[in-house]
């Protein structure tokens, strides 16, 4: 193992580089056994740093020596770097100026765990979803073009993003001439271009090694010399090199789209990364470039099992991610939930992109593998999918992150609602989402998708309130979604609650007080519900309170709704969202609206400022004056009690 307890080496390596290093420029003069010592201790340090605060591990161990080689062949941040999705950059931000903050990692007031502009120059582009790289840094490159700048733009892409639509509509507009624009693609886990026999192999291994490049520049050199017939010798050379390539070595996607292709080249050996970077720098126009990297590298259990240490929480670095038989989470919960539905109803299917561990599924593609898609980074596509599939009669249920279903909002409006056609939205980590910071946070999806005809949306509090939301829609064949959000059911005492349907509710007082005509109404509805209930806890000795708890929070139960308001003094709507075109200023206009409706005063505590960046969800809630005391503080301020 690489990473050590207080020793002042990590498996041989000298713990004296890495401080040093305070910008790309400090890497340029390092001896080889210098790197070499320092890729261990950059090892070293993303791995005590993710054990303690959790992130993503494997991708950045892989990429240690790719990274280290981009910054001494370019010069960041005048040569522009983009990383796809961002989660692999750990290694980049040590190495450009960020070592003294690294252990804020993810955490309130830290670094984030992606790139970002606002924190560093050496960040080209901020990023937190798949597929977007290419396009941006050809953006980047045409903006230097356009300003006849010499600098080069680095795209940095996971083999696992080459399943993205956009990076293909990318690299078609990528054949464009003096174009300095290089893309790396980190393969760590599936061969993009197959080897075509020992020839190829053999013949790839030339190409990519120094003496080859030196002896093409050396013979170009000498040529150009040649007066007269010089540039075409030049000329000709190269068409009859392409000519016995075409011959025998099939040509590669790359290439046929117009791209320079070099590769693949082994990303963990820097010297000959030096090189064919350094190659890749002489074309004319846009290089791909194939390095193959080892996820987890340097730590076994990574090694072994990658999936595991994508993304991970806090862990013991001697004993690694222990696997869990059981969890407890709202993922795990519907991962049982679509199995026994699946095992008396043949028409459900499951749906998801590249997110199978993640969203719980995993024991649905075993156990009904012939009804389980996986597509891969492609949410567009898994949408449209589904509704193919719900079109001929299945029951598709498409499970997805929050964050990731803003993709899918024209596939809702065409390839669903326009058609009416029923599917299942399962919406993972809604809501506010601790770690993953600004790119993640699953607080937009109330807003923007009860804008589409006919959805219906349903925010579960409890595993029994989620597995009831999942039957209805079983049943009913509608366009809806259920949303849950990241961890576990909130444990409170909810024995109070009168259920009502797709609501519940309780009343609070005092001992001896009439509770029925309440004088503080509350309505909210998933996890923040215990929130509202703890907040009550500190305001009911002087109050009548009544909670209403929504768990299908659109289209409005009006009729239930307005029954149980009456005439308070105040209506509290609570909600982990986003406040512009949320529940609550739908809950708002419609208590507006209505002659019978007459409350005191309406107020909506709702997110205000999205733009949050990472941390745990005790800090967000405090950001966002979530917190039971802040809750309870706001409605005395209100009433004129404080």
């Amino acid at each position: 193992m690489l990473w050590h307890r207080g020793e002042e080496t990590v498996k041989g390596f000298k713990l004296k580089q890495l401080k040093n290093i305070l910008s790309p420029q400090d890497l340029k003069n390092l001896e080889e056994a210098d790197l070499q010592n320092l890729t261990g201790e950059l090892r070293n340090r993303i791995l005590e740093t993710v054990s303690k605060n959790g992130g993503h591990l494997a991708s950045n161990l892989g990429i240690v020596e790719t990274t280290l080689a981009i910054h001494r062949v370019f010069n960041n941040p005048d040569d522009q770097i983009v990383f796809d999705v961002g989660h692999q950059c750990y290694a980049h931000k040590l190495l450009t100026g960020r070592q003294q903050e690294f252990d804020t990692l993810r955490q309130w007031n830290g670094i984030s765990g992606f790139t970002n502009r606002k924190e560093s120059d050496k960040d080209a582009f901020g990023a937190g979803h798949s597929g977007t790289s290419i396009s941006a840094a050809l953006g980047l490159a045409m903006a230097n073009q356009l300003d006849n700048k010499d600098n080069y733009v680095i795209a940095v892409v996971g083999d696992g993003s080459f399943t993205n639509g956009m990076i293909y509509e990318a690299l078609n507009n990528c054949n464009k001439k003096n174009l300095r624009l290089i893309i790396i693609l980190n393969d760590n886990e599936m061969s993009i271009s197959e080897n075509v026999g020992g020839l190829s192999n053999y013949l790839s291994k030339i190409r990519n090694s120094q003496n080859y490049f030196n002896l093409k520049h050396q013979t170009q050199s000498f040529l150009h010399k040649i007066p007269l017939v010089g540039d075409g010798l030049i000329e000709g050379t190269r068409k009859l090199k392409k000519h016995i390539k075409k011959r025998v070595v099939a040509e590669n996607f790359f290439e046929h789209l117009g791209l320079d292709y070099l590769g693949p080249v082994d990303g963990c050996d820097l010297k000959k990364l030096e090189s064919v970077l350094s190659e890749a720098k002489s074309k004319t126009t846009c290089c791909l470039v194939h390095v193959h990297t080892v996820k987890g590298k340097g730590y076994p259990d990574a090694e072994e099992h990658p999936e595991m240490y994508h993304s991970s929480g806090p862990f013991n670095l001697e004993k690694g991610i222990e696997k869990k038989e059981s969890e407890d989470s709202f993922s795990a919960a519907f991962g049982k939930i679509m199995v026994e539905a699946a095992n008396t109803n043949a028409s459900i299917c499951a749906i998801t992109a590249a997110m199978t561990g993640g969203t719980g599924l995993d024991k649905f593609s075993q156990t009904h593998p012939e009804r389980f898609y996986d597509v891969g980074i492609a949410e567009e596509h898994a949408v449209t999918f589904a509704a193919g599939l719900s079109a001929n009669g299945k029951t598709p249920v498409c499970a997805i992150y929050s964050t990731f279903v803003q993709r899918v909002y024209d596939q809702l409006i065409h390839d669903a609602a326009i058609q009416k056609l029923p599917l299942i939205m399962a919406l993972d980590r809604c809501g506010l989402v601790p770690g993953d910071g600004i790119t993640h946070q699953g607080i937009y999806d109330c807003s923007y998708l009860s804008s589409i005809p006919g959805m219906e949306i349903y925010s579960p509090e409890t595993y029994d309130e989620m597995k009831q939301s999942f039957k209805h829609c079983f049943e009913n064949k509608n366009l809806a979604v259920i949303r849950y959000p990241k961890g576990a059911e909130q444990q409170y005492d909810r024995s109070g609650f009168i259920h009502d349907g797709d609501l519940s509710y309780q009343d609070f007082s005092e001992a001896g007080k009439d509770a029925a005509h309440p004088e503080i109404v509350i309505l909210t509805y998933g996890r923040i519900t215990k929130n509202a209930y703890e907040a009550i806890q500190l305001l009911k000795a002087n109050n009548r309170i009544r909670l209403i708890k929504l768990v299908k929070v659109y289209p409005l139960q009006l009729e239930k709704i307005r029954s149980l308001i009456g005439q308070p003094k105040l209506v509290y709507v609570l909600e982990e969202g986003i406040r512009s075109g949320g529940i609550g200023e739908k809950i708002a206009a419609t208590i507006a609206q209505d002659d019978h409706l007459k409350p005191g005063k309406v107020r909506i505590h709702a997110i205000e400022n999205p733009l949050m960046e990472q941390g745990d969800l005790p800090a967000l809630y405090d950001y966002c004056k979530f917190l039971p005391a802040q809750i309870a503080d706001e409605i005395m301020e209100i009433l004129g009690n404080k």
